[in-house]
């Protein structure tokens, strides 16, 4: 998992990335296209075209970090809207890694009876 501070705040980028960036393009990308701080020691989550591989950008105080992540089955979800940047819990985050519904988690298996 990700080592995120306990200030920080996660964020997504909504549409599609061109997931040929790397480190610097992305922080470019966060500084000039979301208009925040990619040295905030918040995280920015961008998700491919295809929707099967997201990078996540984080700086941890002493450098940049990026994580990517592709999927072999099934896409990440991801919100509809075209611009800008939408907030996530740390609950949140760890559900979108997991290629789980992160806006409406559903439990796969519930007791039918308690005995």
């Amino acid at each position: 998992m990700i080592p995120i501070a306990a200030g920080a705040r996660i964020w997504i980028a909504t549409g599609h990335t061109d997931m040929r960036k790397g480190m610097q393009g992305l922080a470019l990308l966060v500084q000039e296209g979301l208009g925040r701080d990619p040295f905030a020691s918040d995280v920015f989550v961008f998700r491919g075209r295809a929707g099967t591989l997201i990078k996540a950008l984080w700086h941890d105080g002493i450098g940049l970090s990026l994580y990517a992540k592709r999927l072999d089955r099934g896409r990440f979800i991801w919100p509809a809207t075209v611009d800008g940047v939408v907030s996530l819990t740390a609950a949140q985050m760890g559900y979108l890694l997991e290629a789980i519904d992160w806006r409406n988690p559903q439990h796969s298996w519930r007791p039918q009876s308690a005995g």
